[in-house]
């Protein structure tokens, strides 16, 4: 009954929005200022005008919470699990995502996104060679390896094929010793992108995730972390993830996700298992819609085996492409409102989003799909490009879907010196 009360299904936001406090201004009706361009003597009138009666009014506006529009999710025999949609950024269904969780091998997410940033910023090289250490070569014998040895070079790119494909705790820290010199200095460069990403449940004691009390994460934040690893880094995402087996040393080893095998739509992600975190699987798939192509990212943790976590994963997969849409609402750059401006050098300003906006909502209800803008109003110059200016909430049924930050498309400096004085006066009235 418990699990039952914490097992949440969309629409009751997008997880990864903090909502802002703004103006409330219907997106339909949003009426422009009228200005007065009148004689001084009765600037001064109404002046007097509206301050007797600002004594009188007092306006005040509250944002009502967002309510869930439910679809009953499907009963997923594991501790946590989480499916995300990537186009949209939007939580379609969860159960205790956020219960501090054992991440066994998952921790290599983050040991791989170090790495392909230092591949990227040119602090690594993919065919840079590198000697194997002793702490390397003897991690945990019982655990999974891609058997480096100490007296053997090898390169990065083998290294993050070991690392991603055959979970090698041997390859985690050969490849944390080349990008920080020590797993010491490489552990606090975890715990800082965790923070820059967001990931206020997570934190980690070594690169490879043998059980340790200081390595925990949530199933929302490794969601959130595979969503950063495929956006920021797709053509590594697409060379590395895919992998069915690797021979390194004359050994060939499989990859431990079946569904790669199972279903020809999974191009990754993770595998992760110890006797105390139980089997993990974070899976992502990529199905075609009638306008491209869509990605679902299903994070399932703690279950009792490997075939459980791979039909688990798959049923969460089948069960959002089948009950969702991902509805394209608006292109990177395009303005969604041209508000006023107020003490600037232009009029009106531009606002939207720095990336095409999708919106996930259940089959059969794009139709209802209802924007609104919430500004934060007066907008006064100087304004920068890409400055939060408002809030879009998604409404179906005078429900909230998600609430998606909105931004400047362009700056905008301030006006000369009258142009401020007459806007001040202005505002007076507003």
């Amino acid at each position: 009954m418990q699990a039952n009360k914490r097992r949440t299904a969309l629409l009751s936001g997008s997880a990864f929005i903090i909502p802002v406090r703004c103006s409330l201004i219907s997106f339909q009706t949003t009426v422009p200022r009228a200005v007065r361009r009148d004689t001084f003597l009765h600037l001064k009138m109404k002046k007097l005008l509206a301050a007797i009666a600002a004594t009188a009014l007092t306006f005040s506006v509250t944002l009502s919470a967002a309510t869930a529009q439910t679809l009953p999710p499907p009963s997923v025999a594991a501790k946590s699990w989480l499916l995300l949609d990537a186009s949209s950024n939007q939580i379609i269904a969860s159960q205790e995502a956020d219960m501090r969780v054992e991440p066994a091998s998952l921790v290599k997410l983050m040991t791989a996104y170090l790495a392909f940033a230092a591949v990227r910023d040119k602090r690594l090289d993919l065919n840079q060679q590198i000697n194997v250490s002793v702490n390397a070569w003897k991690v945990d014998p019982s655990s999974s390896k891609m058997f480096i040895e100490p007296n053997k070079p090898v390169s990065i790119n083998n290294l993050l094929y070991g690392l991603i494909s055959v979970s090698g705790n041997d390859a985690a820290v050969a490849l944390s010793e080349a990008v920080s010199g020590t797993t010491d200095a490489f552990v606090v460069l975890m715990n800082r992108e965790a923070q820059r990403q967001g990931l206020t449940g997570t934190h980690f004691s070594n690169p490879h995730g043998l059980p340790s009390p200081d390595t925990y994460t949530t199933a929302r934040d490794l969601a959130i972390l595979c969503r950063n690893l495929i956006n920021d880094f797709p053509e590594f995402y697409k060379t590395y993830y895919s992998v069915k087996k690797f021979t390194y040393n004359n050994i060939t080893q499989p990859n431990r996700n079946r569904l790669l095998w199972l279903d020809p739509t999974v191009d990754g992600m993770k595998t992760g298992h110890t006797e105390s975190a139980g089997y993990s699987l974070i899976t992502s798939a990529k199905r075609p819609v009638a306008n491209g192509e869509r990605r679902l990212i299903s994070v399932v943790i703690g279950t009792v085996s490997d075939q459980v976590r791979t039909q688990e994963s798959q049923k969460l997969l089948n069960w959002g492409f089948q009950n969702f849409d991902a509805v394209k609402l608006y292109s990177k750059g395009q303005a969604v409102d041209t508000p006023d401006v107020w003490k600037g050098s232009q009029g009106k300003i531009r606002i939207g989003f720095t990336r095409d906006v999708y919106v996930t909502v259940p089959k059969g209800t794009a139709d209802k799909i209802k924007p609104r803008v919430e500004r934060n109003d007066p907008l006064i110059a100087p304004i920068s490009e890409n400055a939060k200016v408002g809030t879009l909430k998604i409404m179906i049924d005078d429900k909230v879907v998600t609430e998606l930050p909105l931004v400047a498309l362009e700056s905008v400096g301030p006006a000369g010196i009258f142009g401020r004085a007459w806007d001040s006066m202005r505002l007076l009235f507003k």
